[in-house]
């Protein structure tokens, strides 16, 4: 399975969306917590080609986005191939 790294903030919502989902298909991730790691947020920007907010979720090299598109590749059947690949 490829690591998975999904930068969070314990606020919000979407982030513990995605996590949910990632523990429900029994993935191991990586948690960067931006607002108790604000330096890591810049990383976060750069990686994300721009994106400001949390989630910033990525599998392997692929930069998949937040919590929605990470809930639209799971109802596509892309997910888990995805994750396996």
């Amino acid at each position: 399975m490829k690591q998975v790294e999904i930068y969070t903030s314990p606020l919000c919502g979407f982030c513990h969306a995605a996590k949910r989902l990632l523990n429900e298909k029994g993935v191991n991730f990586s948690e960067i917590d931006v607002l108790a790691q604000p330096d890591r947020k810049p990383e976060m920007i750069q990686r994300a080609n721009g994106g400001r907010t949390v989630p910033q979720i990525f599998i392997g090299d692929t930069h998949v986005g937040g919590c929605d598109d990470l809930y639209a590749l799971d109802r596509a059947g892309k997910l888990d191939s995805l994750l396996a690949a």
